[in-house]
């Protein structure tokens, strides 16, 4: 694969923020490696793509929830002699409920698996490489979770704070070498993450207007372009952003646990 726009390596591609991106990075003329655990979704948007926009896509399946799946997915790269220009981690579990007395450990594990680990060891692999050429891009999907605490989502919350500020580290540690990192912050978005998370009876979600996967994707690879270190979607959630600042953290720790708490309604 040789494309003068780059080719941009996505995990999560297969629903959701992830699958916007990879449509968005097409249209641009990009070309893609789409990463998912869903193989069959993942041909699927390669076809589709390959045929609207004259790109060429490879689809590698891999499972970053497991504690292998970030180095297996490096290693399918490697062996495909494919070169990774854009690093897209959108890849994100997310698990809603109680800490001490509902949610399942396994889950809350693949979660800081999936968030932070194979986030950051797919950084670890493909940035030195990156830094070789002198030029390379990495987008690592944070939230606006990442700017105060969480109750009912407290791991999910502590991983997305990590995204953003490995992120705004390691941008800092790379500037003047070619490479950036943007951290995207998303607020609540219309996607599969609220299914998959158990969202759906959450104040956050239920019965609101949220934005569009593909809003929050066109904003994000405008922001990655930019070399935007930090890119929060929307004005709204800019400001809820900026002002977590300004209040005892006590406050903002209810507050947040009162906007994302169950409805009983």
């Amino acid at each position: 694969m040789s494309n003068a726009k780059g080719t941009a390596l996505i995990t999560g591609a297969s629903s959701g923020i992830g699958w916007e991106l990879a449509k968005v990075f097409a249209m641009k003329g990009h070309d893609l490696i789409l990463s998912a655990r869903s193989e069959d979704k993942l041909l699927q948007l390669k076809k589709e793509l390959e045929a609207k926009y004259s790109i060429k896509a490879e689809v590698i399946r891999a499972d970053l929830s497991k504690a292998s799946g970030a180095l297996e997915l490096f290693t399918n790269v490697q062996n495909k002699n494919l070169s990774v220009d854009i690093l897209v981690n959108n890849a994100g579990l997310g698990v809603f409920g109680s800490f001490a007395t509902e949610n399942d450990w396994a889950k809350e594990q693949e979660c800081i698996q999936v968030n932070i680990l194979a986030l950051t060891e797919l950084c670890k692999r493909f940035l030195p490489m990156m830094v070789k050429r002198k030029s390379g891009k990495i987008l690592n999907v944070a939230s606006t979770a990442a700017f105060q605490p969480g109750p009912t989502m407290a791991i999910y919350y502590a991983t997305k704070a990590y995204v953003l500020h490995f992120s705004e580290a390691i941008a800092e540690e790379l500037s003047g070498t070619g490479v950036t990192v943007t951290a995207l912050c998303p607020g609540a978005t219309e996607s599969g993450f609220k299914d998959a998370a158990a969202l759906e009876n959450s104040k956050l979600f239920k019965d609101k207007k949220l934005p569009t996967s593909l809003e929050v994707a066109t904003y994000a690879y405008d922001a990655l372009m930019r070399k935007q270190r930090v890119a929060i979607h929307g004005v709204a959630n800019y400001f809820l952003a900026q002002s977590v600042r300004l209040m005892p953290r006590n406050i903002v720790t209810k507050v947040a646990k009162k906007i994302q708490e169950r409805d009983q309604s």
